[in-house]
């Protein structure tokens, strides 16, 4: 059995060249060499990253250096002398086999958002298009890309349910989400205002991607912009949408945004899913298949092609 250290000290020593953690992994699978391993954790590439860490910190004959630039990347004291670390980190090492990527666009990823979202979180979501509002009417941003709503119809009583919505208390609850291909150092910040100018109206807002660069600098600011203004991050998985993740907590807000949700009512999307909450409500039956379709899981995988 290979050990997590011992498998990316074999990739550094054949690659030659500077790798972060996720590119170490996927060298090693495609070689074979993950296999060893023997690992069925869904995020070896972070494991990697942390004992390589550990490793540098903790000895001083570490055989491990990490580079200075962004994102940070690790290889061999042997090796520094074979290229130009600051060089070497500026582009994709030919060396380390890419897989071809699936193409696809960020409205591709929102039948993902609808499955994980139906079926992780029970809430049914609608798509809002954009380009329906009146442009004098909204800012550059204003819009979220999807919203969404908990109905808690299916697991209380009739009588708890009339109750509730005779004293104007009805618990249910209203999600924002902005999605993102991926999410980088290069656009972090600006998809954080984004998510902030577009979500925080809602009880739950959330930043979502398909890509979440994954290096120890970029998960800690990640988890400080998330804290900051408790926008929570999902992250899903295009190749198992089972596997999608709420990586870090939404901060859920008791009370909702009224006038920001008055103004997104421009929007005609916005408008229909307020009235769909309202009459699934009064008539105690959430109707599923007025909000966006959930797609089968071996339906939705092949939506995007390779």
């Amino acid at each position: 059995m290979t050990t997590f250290l011992q498998l990316a000290l074999k990739v550094l020593q054949e690659a030659k060249t500077p790798l972060s953690s996720e590119e170490i992994w996927e060298y090693a699978k495609s070689k074979g060499y993950d296999v060893d391993v023997g690992t069925q954790g869904k995020t070896p590439w972070k494991t990697i990253s942390a004992i390589i860490y550990v490793n540098i910190r903790d000895k001083s004959n570490s055989p491990f250096k990490i580079t200075e630039t962004r994102p940070k990347k690790f290889y061999l004291k042997t090796s520094s002398k074979e290229f130009d670390v600051s060089k070497a980190t500026e582009e994709k090492p030919s060396i380390v086999p890419i897989p071809k990527k699936k193409e696809y666009l960020e409205k591709d990823l929102h039948p993902f958002l609808s499955y994980y979202a139906f079926y992780y979180m029970k809430t049914c979501v609608k798509t809002i298009q954009h380009t329906k509002s009146d442009k004098k009417e909204f800012g550059e941003w204003v819009h979220p890309d999807m919203v969404g709503c908990y109905f808690p119809l299916e697991e209380w009583n009739p009588e708890v349910i009339d109750f509730s919505y005779q004293i104007r208390n009805v618990a249910i609850k209203l999600y924002s989400f902005e999605i993102k291909r991926e999410l980088t150092f290069t656009n972090l910040r600006e998809a954080f205002f984004q998510t902030v100018s577009n979500s925080t109206w809602a009880n739950e807002s959330y930043l979502v991607a398909a890509q979440i660069q994954n290096d120890e600098e970029f998960l800690d600011e990640l988890k400080r912009l998330s804290g900051s203004f408790g926008i929570g991050i999902i992250k899903l998985n295009i190749d198992d949408p089972d596997s999608s993740e709420i990586m870090l907590p939404a901060k859920i807000k008791e009370y909702l945004d009224w006038d920001t949700i008055n103004k997104l009512t421009m929007n005609p999307d916005f408008k229909e899913f307020i009235k769909r909450i309202k009459t699934d409500i009064q008539s105690k039956e959430v109707r599923k298949e007025k909000y966006d379709k959930v797609l089968d899981k071996e339906v939705l995988v092949q939506t995007l092609k390779v």
